[in-house]
């Protein structure tokens, strides 16, 4: 198990809607609803190897990706204190990959906030999950 699979686990195991999640590589796939699958992962914003957000697809099993949404640890998270020196006023968390190892950069994550970043991810799927369908007395395309 690699370490972007790792994290991943970590983040659906505190969600309450994604379903099934699957595994593969350094992506995790979930289903939302009988119809309405998403993929998460760990995306850079500019740097190579800086993996400071969760991107998340919305797939339609039959019409293909639907929509997609960016969440960046620092907007879930804040930034973070760190007892390193070099990092005196915080850290924006963030994964960082040097000499094909990748870790945590100046601050790991606690379960706490994995629950944060599940709940934005939770809140971003359930705009998209049957239960808001029914909810609104329509259906979604």
């Amino acid at each position: 198990m690699n370490f972007f699979e790792q994290e991943l686990r970590n983040l659906a195991g505190q969600s309450d809607t994604l379903a099934d999640p699957r595994f593969v590589g350094r992506a995790c796939y979930g289903r939302v609803s009988d119809n309405i699958r998403a993929k998460l992962q760990f995306v850079t914003m500019g740097y190579a190897d800086h993996y400071e957000a969760l991107k998340v697809n919305l797939i339609n099993n039959t019409e293909g990706e639907i929509d997609s949404s960016i969440i960046r640890f620092k907007d879930a998270w804040g930034i973070k204190p760190s007892d390193n020196p070099n990092f005196k006023d915080g850290v924006s968390p963030h994964i960082w990959t040097y000499n094909g190892n990748s870790e945590w950069y100046g601050y790991t994550p606690t379960p706490a906030d994995y629950e944060v970043l599940a709940g934005e991810v939770d809140e971003y799927l359930e705009l998209f999950s049957e239960d808001m369908e029914q909810e609104n007395g329509q259906t979604m395309m």
